[in-house]
């Protein structure tokens, strides 16, 4: 029989050993979460959800191993879950306009206000890409996953991987194109 004792040492290890190995990538997780879901509220849900499960399965989780793509596999399993959830169940939809800025925006002058244009054109062109293409550039492009890892994340073959990653940087620069059209130049 286990005593009280031996059990409460094994919880405040596994406690300390999961604050030391994942919540590091609590902001990674989170961002990855918020480019999924493109709503601040529902990002902040599913990354609790992720860390939820996997305080819950660290106990499976094999040392040494990168936790980073481990967190991204969990994320990513809960929101497929959830979409697929939701096309069952049909709602309306909304958009966070503080997270995906308007591609007609007013921009202000000088190099900072030309970033931060050009940043809401590619955080607009990569959230009109469907979520196979968006969640693979950003594990890869974003997050600097491996295509082994972002391959086990997605749970699809390498060659998937490097597929989607093909079709989405080219869907990505056909629509950046259009952002860099005259008249919409940055300076």
């Amino acid at each position: 029989m286990v005593s009280t004792s031996s059990l409460l040492r094994a919880t405040a290890d596994s406690r300390r050993d999961f604050e030391r190995d994942a919540l590091p990538y609590l902001s990674a997780v989170y961002g990855f979460a918020l480019r999924l879901t493109h709503r601040r509220e529902d990002a902040y849900d599913l990354t609790q959800d992720t860390f939820l499960r996997a305080f819950q399965r660290f106990s499976a989780f094999t040392q040494g191993t990168n936790c980073k793509a481990w967190l991204f596999t969990i994320t990513y399993s809960i929101f497929v879950n959830g979409y697929h959830r939701q096309r069952r169940e049909p709602t309306a939809l909304s958009i966070d306009h503080d997270v995906i800025a308007s591609p007609n925006a007013p921009d202000g002058s000088g190099s900072a206000a030309a970033r931060a244009g050009t940043a809401a054109d590619v955080e607009a062109a990569l959230a009109e890409l469907s979520s196979e293409f968006r969640s693979v550039v950003l594990l890869v492009d974003v997050e600097g996953l491996s295509y082994e890892e972002a391959a086990d994340v997605l749970a699809c073959p390498i060659g998937t991987v490097r597929s989607r990653l093909f079709r989405a940087r080219t869907l990505l620069a056909d629509r950046l194109r259009a952002y860099d059209a005259p008249g919409r130049r940055r300076s």
